[in-house]
């Protein structure tokens, strides 16, 4: 007696998969593919278009504006839910699936998983060339969809409808895999989306995915336990993987039992609460003058899930004690071997739950703790001062920006951002008062992120008021899911930072000797130069013609009062307000950007003298 089929098409049996894919992790189960995003054309409306009508009451749908933006959107949700939840993305062929290029680079360097679904060519090539295929002279079996090979932890292309038998369960296994997730691509020739075939009913049944917490090796365990017994002056460096792991309880036990203090990435910020006495905010570049202190003397650094980007280490000049070593405890080998590390790989939460009942009666000198605490109070008081307005009626700097929307949010407001400006400032500034609060997208820092992101953690989280922090440049950049949250009625908050340039890259530029050349937003005059007036741009204006509802604030008392207007509202909500100039906390460490070696301007040659001097403190961690 043969075994029970479901005749479905292609891309039909592909969405009733999806549909049954769950993760577990500590009990609780969470769909794995929670919805699916899409822009309809040619290469996928009758195949993956069709099964999402088909099948819309398992499979929920998003419409989104643009392709990258879907990307991020998902990246987004998939994060807040510390990667036990995905979502999907189909696109056409050609632009829609190259333009998912960005977003899935985006979504593997940060180590979140989405699931791709890019229409292709003809698997027959019945139609060939059809519009929008790359015809390649000498190989026939190149699309567009190969450039996401470099960018996807998982590539497939399905030419016929039994190879997604094999080829879907893989590409869910790299998705829940904490060790290898990111970007996972299943390119889909538009014939074979629409093919029928007989599905074994087994296919179709529901499928747990568990995602482990692998414990530590009992002799990496006792190794780390010596390194952390002689080390004087440890530091640790709290990065995305505390999160992932969902391990900021146990981090919470191992400091408070050993009295080590924290430091944290981007990623990894919010792992203590910022008011936490061993608290020492961001590391790094962007990082506090307390955690980069103690970073240069620390004898033994414990990067708890970090990759350590040269943000992180200062282009390689932030750790400088002469015996410093490093101790990692990461889910993935790839990163814990890094600087020459002792290595815990594990889970992060079952790492530190076996370090700190190893290390019982062990305490860091009392001096130590004496030490950063008193670095943590003399910080604090930056932090005050650049956040304080004492002017109500004056046009706010940035950093009070940041300083109204503190006195506004509660421990559970999401606030979002990726690029700019604003990641130093908030680094070094933002109080973090939980461990979900702090949403930087730093792996990448690709601007456009922060406005679809904001959408995918929303869905993620209904009912918790969601903040993107943008400025013009990052606005312009990718805007249009603003209509996709009027449509789902999706109330997340915009705050909108006008500066008239590209605030960051333009003080790097300045530094470099590249004299802020094609930073500002600002009129030419006919031999080149900067008139300095503005452009006659109204972002607010197109925040509202986008849908949103749009609130202007002109001094620091308007900001604090549409800031709370802003939270309490049930639609999209945007807070527009123009910044003066202001001095935010400078770079605590170097960052490495390479400037002309010789120049005729004296603006380079200066830049490339004090670039020598820095340069000669990197160190190769061997």
């Amino acid at each position: 007696m043969s075994a029970a089929t479901r005749r479905l098409t292609t891309a039909q049996a592909l969405v009733r998969f999806l549909a049954a894919q769950y993760t577990e992790r500590d009990g609780v189960r969470h769909r794995l593919v929670a919805g699916t995003w899409g822009i309809f054309g040619h290469g996928n409306v009758a195949g993956v278009g069709q099964a999402l009508v088909e099948y819309g009451d398992v499979m929920p749908f998003h419409q989104g504006r643009s392709e990258q933006a879907m990307v991020h959107a998902a990246v987004g949700h998939a994060r807040h839910l510390n990667r036990l939840s995905a979502q999907a993305v189909t696109t056409s062929i050609g632009p829609g699936a190259t333009n998912l290029v960005t977003g899935a680079a985006l979504a593997t360097v940060n180590r979140l998983p989405v699931l791709l679904l890019p229409g292709d060519y003809f698997a027959s090539h019945a139609a060939d060339p059809l519009l929008q295929q790359l015809e390649h002279p000498s190989e026939a079996d190149v699309s567009v969809n190969d450039a996401l090979r470099p960018v996807s932890r998982y590539f497939d292309r399905i030419n016929r409808p039994e190879a997604l038998l094999a080829s879907a369960p893989r590409a869910m296994r790299v998705l829940a895999d904490p060790a290898e997730t990111g970007a996972v691509t299943l390119a889909l020739p538009q014939d074979v989306q629409a093919e029928a075939f007989d599905w074994p009913e087994e296919f179709f049944a529901d499928r747990v995915w568990r995602v482990r917490r692998p414990a530590p090796d009992p002799e990496e365990l006792a190794d780390a336990v010596r390194a952390l017994r002689a080390a004087r002056r440890p530091l640790i460096v709290a990065g995305g993987g505390v999160h992932h792991g969902e391990a900021e309880a146990a981090l919470v036990a191992l400091v408070d039992a050993t009295g080590i203090p924290v430091a944290s990435t981007q990623a990894g910020k919010g792992s203590l609460r910022h008011d936490h006495p061993a608290d020492l905010g961001g590391i790094g570049h962007t990082g506090t003058a307390v955690a980069d202190d103690l970073a240069r003397t620390a004898d033994l650094v414990i990067g708890v899930g970090t990759r350590y980007s040269d943000f992180t280490t200062a282009s390689g000049t932030l750790f400088q004690d002469p015996g410093v070593r490093f101790l990692n405890l990461n889910i993935t080998a790839f990163d814990a071997h890094k600087l020459a590390a002792r290595t815990l790989v594990c889970d992060a939460r079952a790492g530190l739950t076996a370090l700190t009942g190893a290390l019982s009666g062990h305490r860091v000198p009392s001096s130590y703790e004496d030490e950063y605490r008193a670095g943590r109070a003399r910080w604090e008081e930056t932090v005050r001062a650049a956040l304080r307005a004492d002017d109500e009626n004056a046009v706010p700097t940035q950093t009070q920006v940041l300083g109204a929307l503190d006195a506004v949010v509660g421990d559970e407001d999401v606030v979002i951002n990726a690029a700019g400006s604003l990641p130093g400032d908030l680094h070094k500034l933002w109080r973090s008062r939980s461990p979900r609060q702090y949403h930087l997208e730093y792996g990448y820092s690709c601007m456009g992120y922060e406005i679809p992101a904001a959408l995918g953690v929303q869905q993620a989280a209904p009912g918790v008021p969601v903040w993107a922090l943008v400025g013009d440049g990052t606005y312009l950049m990718n805007p249009t899911e603003i209509v996709t949250a009027v449509q789902e009625e999706l109330p997340v908050k915009l705050v909108l930072v006008q500066n008239h340039g590209y605030a960051s890259i333009g003080g790097l530029s300045e530094s470099v000797g590249a004299e802020r050349f094609g930073t500002d937003y600002r009129h030419r005059a006919a031999d080149g130069s900067f008139t300095g007036a503005p452009l006659p741009v109204d972002l607010a204006a197109n925040a509202a013609s986008l849908g949103m509802d749009v609130l202007r604030a002109k001094t620091v008392r308007e900001l604090r009062e549409a800031l709370s207007t802003a939270r309490a509202a049930t639609r999209p909500t945007c807070v527009y307000v123009e910044t003066a100039a202001g001095d935010a906390p400078g770079a605590q460490a170097w960052w490495d950007v390479p400037v002309a070696e010789v120049s005729a301007r004296d603006a380079a040659t200066g830049a490339r003298a004090r670039y020598e001097q820095a340069v000669a403190d990197r160190r190769h961690h061997l």
